[in-house]
């Protein structure tokens, strides 16, 4: 009890000096924001001379020979280990007596004018230690080559710092679109830096099967390929029949060692996905008689085309039969080679079964399914679904793996041991915490980076909009469930319109910074619009290092109305502060010179068009948007 109250305290104190230094200082600019920081009046300065001293670990010296790196490659310098840990100018040190406060992964950092230290109880908190120092440094750190004139200075500090949450996670489809391991292993680098820790890797859906099995090599030779379309995923024409089937890939067995040893050390477990019983279609493509339906070895993997019907909602009614059939025993055995497969490769102690989405239509009109129902007393196809999850968890526990499925799997009744991942909303979470099981919340609400970031105006389009201030308010914790069920928490990356590493980096940040201090950081210590400030800074960052992000929170939100009269009214507003906001309504391109946005506008009789563009003082922010005024009047509900 001593101990409760006494971690009580630190932690209240912890979260006021956040928040008086954030009041006060611009200079520490980490995301995510650490549990405590206290600023001293110095700094430190990293020269030629600078040695690293660490604790004689294999771990730790890995640990030490990135930082050695990164800093050759920026600066220049080469940083010889010192004769003593405690006579190094940086220092990574394991305590030799455990910091109850710091747990696996918390990390104290400590720059005086002669020494930056780092301490943990275990090399993940140096690790996360050392990604809040290059945070500390000039931007310039982040450069792939050596930059000069710069003064390495970091300002004197102590900060404690440890995570809210164990599962701090980022999905990644590569079934949709493939990427290739170099391509994977450049987001674990980018994850890493923010401190999540765990990949969530989307594996196998209807586009693509990604992953080598032994002994069954059509899931790669015919799973893994389609024909490459480009427009507005799930409206493509069907490919030809004489099209080439080449747009594709797959990973080898040793490919995913490599990522798992790789994501290792950066202190990243992966975890495999492989979706059933619905988003099969590869599978079934390449063995038919998984299919409960007749005519399924007609079936091509999906390039895009439409095979469902959504205008009746969820779950969907499919056009073609996308499902394993739960009815056949052939699927349990496709699926205990599989699932034994991959619990070898990867070993996180999850693997997640999909359970998503599954249409049912064709279910209700196979022979087998029906007797199935009669021999087991199943009465509805949920119950149906939920015999298929219980028998596939047996599999994935055989196999000495937790199993984990999206929370369609709480439908018809939950197997025993499951994990829930709650992506419709809070919902399901909820409803599986109260039922005493293990939840990591992914919801769409806050959590879904394929969704727009901007007005869909300007932004690749696709079905709903997350902004970042709405992700920032994501709180995985409900109020009315045990905070001990929630794992914590993960934002998914769905790549149907997201074809290229560029345009996978814009989909990511800056959202992925909102997720990552939501799973991080004392939900106290939260605050919009410090966590703006941060996010500029880290902008800086990105731009040194060439990685893509999304300016969309700069650009104008538009509110389209009807007012008393008739007429449109148009207002507007930024996420961001202390933003000005040009238009025009004459066609020509607004700038600073242009009139500032105040009150609501009435665009003028015959108008077709407003122009906007952002500025803070004489500096372009936002970029310019095109906004037809007939598209707002539609909004507005104006004929």
């Amino acid at each position: 009890m001593k101990k409760t109250f006494a971690f009580i305290t630190l932690w209240c104190f912890a979260s006021l000096v956040m928040a008086q230094h954030h009041q006060n200082s611009k200079s520490i600019n980490i995301i995510p924001i650490p549990v405590s920081v206290q600023e001293g009046m110095g700094s430190f300065t990293l020269l030629p001379t600078a040695t690293i001293g660490y604790t004689p670990t294999a771990n730790v010296k890995a640990i030490a020979q990135q930082v050695q790196q990164k800093i050759a490659t920026a600066t220049g310098f080469t940083l010889a280990e010192g004769k003593s840990l405690s006579t190094a100018t940086i220092q990574l040190q394991i305590l030799s007596k455990r910091d109850i406060i710091l747990g696996k992964e918390g990390y104290r950092l400590i720059v005086t004018q002669n020494t930056v230290t780092i301490k943990a109880n275990e090399p993940a908190g140096l690790f996360y230690g050392v990604q809040s120092l290059w945070q500390l440094l000039p931007a310039a750190i982040e450069s792939k080559h050596i930059v000069n004139n710069v003064s390495w200075a970091i300002p004197e500090v102590t900060i404690l710092d440890y995570p809210r949450f164990v599962w701090r996670g980022l999905m990644f489809d590569v079934a949709r679109h493939f990427f290739t391991k170099q391509q994977v292993e450049d987001y674990i680098d980018e994850m890493a830096k923010y401190k999540f820790n765990i990949l969530h890797l989307h594996l196998t859906d209807d586009e693509g099967w990604r992953i080598e099995i032994k002994g069954l090599p059509r899931l790669t030779e015919v799973g893994a390929w389609n024909v490459k379309k480009v427009g507005y995923f799930g409206t493509f024409s069907p490919p030809k029949p004489d099209e080439p089937r080449n747009y594709g890939g797959f990973y080898t067995q040793d490919d995913i060692k490599d990522m798992v040893a790789y994501a290792q050390k950066k202190f990243v477990n992966i975890l495999p996905e492989i979706d059933v019983p619905g988003h099969s279609l590869a599978a079934i493509v390449s063995y038919p008689d998984l299919s409960c339906t007749p005519g399924a070895d007609t079936y091509h993997v999906r390039s895009g085309e439409e095979i469902m019907d959504w205008s009746h909602g969820a779950p969907p009614v499919a056009l073609i039969d996308n499902t394993l059939c739960p009815a056949n025993q052939k699927v349990y055995t496709f699926l205990d080679t599989v699932f034994a497969q991959v619990a070898k490769l990867f070993p996180f102690p999850y693997i997640h079964v999909g359970g998503d989405e599954c249409p049912k239509n064709f279910w209700e009109k196979s022979p087998a399914i029906h007797e199935l129902m009669k021999k087991e007393g199943l009465t509805t196809m949920e119950e149906v679904q939920s015999y298929f999850e219980k028998r596939i968890e047996t599999i994935v526990e055989s196999k000495g793996k937790k199993f984990m499925g999206w929370d369609e799997i709480l439908e018809g009744g939950l197997a025993p041991n499951a994990v829930v991942m709650s992506w419709r909303g809070m919902k399901g979470g909820i409803e599986a915490a109260k039922m005493k099981h293990q939840v990591v919340m992914s919801p769409t609400t806050f959590a879904y980076l394929d969704y727009m970031q901007g007005d869909s105006i300007i932004e690749p389009r696709v079905y709903a909009t997350l902004r970042l201030n709405k992700a920032y308010s994501f709180e995985p914790v409900p109020d009315s469930v045990n905070s001990k069920y929630i794992l914590g928490g993960q934002a998914n990356l769905w790549t149907e319109q997201v074809y290229n590493t560029r345009h996978l980096q814009y989909m990511t940040w800056p959202r992925a910074f909102a997720i990552s201090e939501t799973v991080w950081s004392p939900k106290a210590n939260k605050n919009w619009p410090d966590f703006v400030n941060r996010v500029e800074h880290q902008f800086k960052r990105l731009d040194i290092e060439q990685v893509k992000y999304a300016p969309s929170i700069y650009d104008p939100i538009f509110t389209a109305t009807k007012n008393a009269g008739g007429s449109l009214q148009i207002e507007m507003a930024t996420e961001v502060p202390n933003l000005q906001i040009h238009y025009s309504f004459d066609n020509s391109f607004p700038d600073q010179y242009y009139p500032v946005y105040s009150t609501p506008l009435t665009p003028p009789e015959d108008a077709v068009m407003l122009k906007v563009i952002t500025y803070r003082g004489n500096q372009v922010m936002g970029r310019m948007i095109v906004m037809p005024i007939k598209e707002l009047k539609k909004r507005a509900g104006i004929q």
